[in-house]
């Protein structure tokens, strides 16, 4: 199961706090495509911020003093003869996305979309730090991006 919360750092998301709800709804429904496991329960936290809160803790995690759009988080419990379960921090900056979308020319929740996307496959153990884990991750983002009606926004 995948359970989540939305949760508002700033006064720049509540009023689109139902539609990310939605947005969010929608992706899930991919989920086998975005690699989740029906063995293991996903409780994660969507967490609307801005700059200043997700430079914190990308200095304090990454050690990396600068802002970015989003950041995720994962820890992992194993339970004897039990569900595994995963705890996902998904932190978004509005700033940065509606800075970033803006200068792409892609609407905010298009932009957003491929966002929790890409945070999903972090969740499922994916990584970009090679070429080739960039390009397995790039086109599995792009697949549900299309199923979704949203353009490629490579």
């Amino acid at each position: 199961m995948i359970y989540y919360n939305i949760l508002t750092k700033t006064n720049h998301w509540p009023r689109r706090v139902k539609k990310i709800d939605a947005v969010i709804s929608k992706i899930l429904i991919h989920k086998k495509d975005l690699k989740f496991i029906n063995s293991i329960n996903y409780f994660c936290n969507f967490i609307l911020a801005n700059d200043l809160f997700i430079k914190s803790f990308n200095k304090k995690f990454n050690n990396i003093n600068k802002s970015t759009d989003v950041l995720t988080f994962v820890s992992s419990l194993n339970f004897n003869n039990k569900k595994k379960e995963k705890y996902c921090d998904i932190i978004f900056s509005i700033e940065t996305i509606l800075y970033d979308a803006k200068k792409n020319n892609i609407n905010f929740y298009n932009h957003l979309t491929h966002l929790i996307i890409h945070s999903f496959l972090h969740i499922n153990d994916y990584v970009h730090n090679k070429i080739k884990d960039y390009l397995i991750m790039r086109n599995i983002e792009i697949n549900i991006l299309k199923q979704l009606g949203i353009n490629n926004p490579y």
